[in-house]
């Protein structure tokens, strides 16, 4: 959508920082050591909150039983509001948003990111696409236990109309041009190396 003062017509598609939100899923510290991927998942995840922060996107973290698997990593949590308790599998109730025709905020687009993909992460995205949000996840920011549940995790969700990207695409989506200070905070984040390469 575009406002009078902005005649650029940009595709509804794309992941525009004024009409989104961050959901950060249950990264935490007791199911984190199972994560094959773990060290990348912290990364691409601190890389996109933090570039949300950088846009005044709101961010909203959640954690799944933390009394019994504890609360969400240090790397995170640091960078994060308190995250919301909860022990059904989805977000969508602890989250309290409502259906997206109903955001005063003009927010119904929701970037996802967190673990595990085919379980907390999945149920939530299915739960907001029936609120009727336009829900993007970060390919690169969930995960699984295992390989498979991640790819099947992705290709459901796919199919039931969520967006399928890359962390470097939000962060790029959310910046929209070049030459602004933002940029060139962006352009530092996507420089970051992630562990191991």
């Amino acid at each position: 959508m575009n406002s009078p003062q902005d005649p650029y017509l940009r595709s509804n598609e794309l992941l525009s920082h004024a009409q989104c939100r961050l959901l950060v899923v249950d990264v935490q510290e007791k199911l984190i050591p199972a994560i094959p991927v773990a060290d990348r998942l912290i990364f691409e995840c601190s890389r996109l909150i933090r570039a949300a922060r950088l846009f005044e996107i709101p961010v909203h973290a959640t954690e799944q039983y933390p009394k019994g698997l504890g609360g969400t990593v240090p790397e995170l949590a640091q960078l994060l509001d308190s995250p919301a308790d909860k022990l059904r599998f989805s977000c969508g109730e602890v989250l309290n948003w409502g259906a997206a025709a109903d955001q005063t905020d003009g927010r119904y687009k929701v970037l996802v990111i967190g673990m595990e993909a085919h379980v907390c992460v999945l149920q939530t995205v299915l739960d907001l696409l029936a609120g009727g949000y336009q829900v993007y996840v970060a390919a690169d920011a969930v995960a699984s236990r295992k390989k498979m549940d991640w790819q099947i995790a992705l290709r459901r969700m796919e199919a039931s109309g969520a967006v399928i990207l890359t962390a470097e695409s939000a962060m790029f989506e959310w910046c929209e041009a070049s030459g602004s200070e933002t940029f060139r905070q962006i352009s530092k984040l996507i420089q970051e190396t992630p562990p191991g390469e």
